[in-house]
């Protein structure tokens, strides 16, 4: 299209519904380049109508959208309004790798109050009436990390938890939670609660952000891919020396179809 439609949060929030409409995580719009040297822009919105900041996931979907309709070939270079540029390599039929950027563990970049100035890799935080280590840190969101479970979640306790975690007044914009387990040092588990859409089967920078933190604190490695499991499937994450992260995974179409939207 020409841009990002006026009513894209409305929109989002509304074909969001999981029984009452198309039901997501959230919605992506592609839009023209911000830049010339760009294929092109990439706008995300959370199921509850709020601006994503950037969605891992989503990168690797514009990607597979955009070559599938011929549009690109085996690479992408992508704006993001609030992330910047992020490049994209076809890796295999369905599967992109994407250069997710640096992390900070720094309080002013999650952000954090009353923590620290970082790095808050094992912090304590109170919340939903439990006692939390945490570790925060930002992949262009924020992220807090509870890693060392002995079992993860189960949906119950993800909302109470994730949902406590995600308002707590030390994350003043919120934050995306992920509760780790850690079977070896190259494979993890996580369940995710994200800022703005709640439980999710899968978060792209929620993988990213629990690798990097966990090689910070020496249980991951460094330079070598971590595969990262959660309920809807694997990705595979590398920090490399200079603190870039790469996320690798799949990308393909459940299904097409037409919704008709409200004007204006």
């Amino acid at each position: 299209q020409s841009g990002v439609p006026a009513q894209a949060p409305a929109l989002a929030a509304r074909l969001s519904r999981r029984h009452f409409s198309v039901g997501a995580d959230g919605l992506i719009c592609i839009a023209p380049p911000m830049l010339a040297d760009a294929d092109a822009t990439m706008v995300m919105y959370n199921a509850d109508g709020s601006e994503g900041v950037m969605c891992g996931n989503g990168v690797r979907c514009v990607a597979e959208y955009l070559y599938t309709h011929g549009v690109v070939k085996d690479r992408i270079e992508l704006d993001t309004p609030q992330a910047g540029r992020k490049t994209l390599y076809r890796t295999a039929p369905h599967s992109w790798c994407a250069g997710m950027g640096r992390f900070s563990v720094r309080a002013e970049d999650i952000p954090a109050v009353g923590l620290g100035a970082g790095p808050l890799l094992d912090v304590p935080l109170v919340a939903a009436g439990r006692n939390w280590q945490v570790g925060c840190i930002s992949m262009g969101n924020p992220h807090c990390v509870v890693a060392g479970q002995a079992r993860l979640p189960d949906d119950v306790q993800l909302a109470a938890w994730g949902g406590a975690l995600e308002r707590h007044p030390a994350f003043p914009q919120g934050t995306n939670v992920e509760f780790v387990q850690i079977h070896t040092p190259e494979h993890i588990s996580a369940a995710v609660w994200e800022r703005g859409s709640g439980a999710t089967l899968a978060c792209g920078t929620g993988a990213c952000a629990a690798v990097a933190l966990l090689m910070l604190r020496g249980s991951c490695p460094r330079g070598k891919a971590v595969e990262v499991t959660m309920p809807g499937g694997a990705l595979s994450v590398c920090v490399l020396e200079d603190d870039t992260v790469l996320l690798t995974g799949p990308a393909r179409t459940v299904f097409e179809g037409v919704v008709e939207a409200p004007e204006g």
